[in-house]
């Protein structure tokens, strides 16, 4: 094994091994479960295997990561918008519409489809068999931007950086009505629904289950009946932008799953044909993994989106 096919580090200790592990080394703690099962991971020198098992606080830890397998995705020739790639990853601005890896239901036509050969077997293997490359996702039909990782180095790297946070993520969104205020901050717990498990909701926030999640607002544009506003991540949780500003009373307009416009722009959706949630990952940052240089990268507003705003302005 090469120093890039092992993860090591130290343990802050606490009352789950798997999820200090994933705090530790970036890894989600779905594939820290598989690398345990594996007895891919040692803890203080010793073999590890049960994610319940108490972490040890201070014992160093090694990961041992299995050589990238072919991938069950096949490549495609399918058009991709890239804003910067070099030896170590790329950044894609993906469209609406586009998943972002093969699953249940869309087992082709995804982004991993594209880079895989886009990128000719340059892909970080980290992630897995299903989602070489992917560091984090947007949902299918949000668009703008993301980081694929082409190496282990910078996979793991860009993981870190997700963990702790660091990552620099805005997006831009249109509201149904006017946020009050019209800036500020969403602390509320996510977690699947106990009433539709296919959908996130706020959880108490005293819940054991569910995950923390922080979004930062402010409204850039009222609109009739509507608003653009401005979604600053502190934190990265599925449908976590679509859920928090549910819980304001001011869902994205198009949502299929969280939606509801109200009787101005109701017409204008139907009109127009919007049929998906108004989001766009407009602003990505972070530090190379490899190089230490810090990237920022900016995407304008798609067509579909900039039309809403226009028809909702006037």
């Amino acid at each position: 094994m090469t120093a890039a096919d092992t993860i090591t580090g130290t343990l802050a200790g606490g009352p789950r091994l798997d999820k200090a592990l994933a705090e530790a080394s970036g890894l989600s703690r779905e594939r820290i479960k598989a690398l345990l099962a594996e007895g891919a991971i040692t803890v203080a020198a010793t073999p590890a295997t049960s994610p319940s098992a108490k972490a040890p606080d201070g014992a160093s830890f090694a990961i041992r990561l299995p050589p990238a397998t072919d991938p069950h995705a096949l490549p495609q020739q399918i058009p991709l918008t890239i804003v910067h790639e070099d030896a170590d990853l790329l950044v894609v601005d993906k469209p609406a519409g586009m998943v972002v890896h093969p699953a249940a239901g869309n087992p082709d036509g995804t982004l991993v489809n594209a880079l895989l050969h886009h990128c000719a077997g340059q892909l970080s293997g980290i992630g897995g068999v299903a989602r070489p490359g992917i560091v984090h996702r947007i949902d299918k039909d949000t668009s703008g931007l993301l980081v694929v990782a082409k190496s282990d180095r910078a996979h793991e790297g860009l993981a870190r950086q997700f963990a702790d946070h660091s990552i620099t993520r805005a997006y831009l969104a249109v509201t149904n009505g006017h946020p009050q205020p019209p800036a500020g901050t969403i602390t509320a717990r996510l977690g699947r629904s106990d009433a539709d498990r296919k959908k996130m909701a706020v959880l108490p926030k005293d819940s054991s289950r569910g995950k923390h999640a922080v979004t930062h607002y402010k409204t850039l544009q009222r609109l009739t009946g509507a608003a653009v506003v401005e979604c600053r991540l502190e934190t990265g949780r599925t449908h976590q932008v679509r859920v928090h500003l549910l819980s304001i009373g001011h869902p994205l307009l198009g949502d299929p799953v969280y939606g509801r416009a109200n009787s101005i722009v109701r017409p204008i959706l139907r009109e127009l044909g919007f049929t998906r949630q108004a989001l766009h990952a407009a602003e990505l940052g972070f530090v190379h993994p490899v190089s230490g240089e810090y990237l920022h990268f900016s995407s304008p507003l798609p067509a579909d989106m900039r039309q809403l705003i226009d028809e909702c302005g006037q």
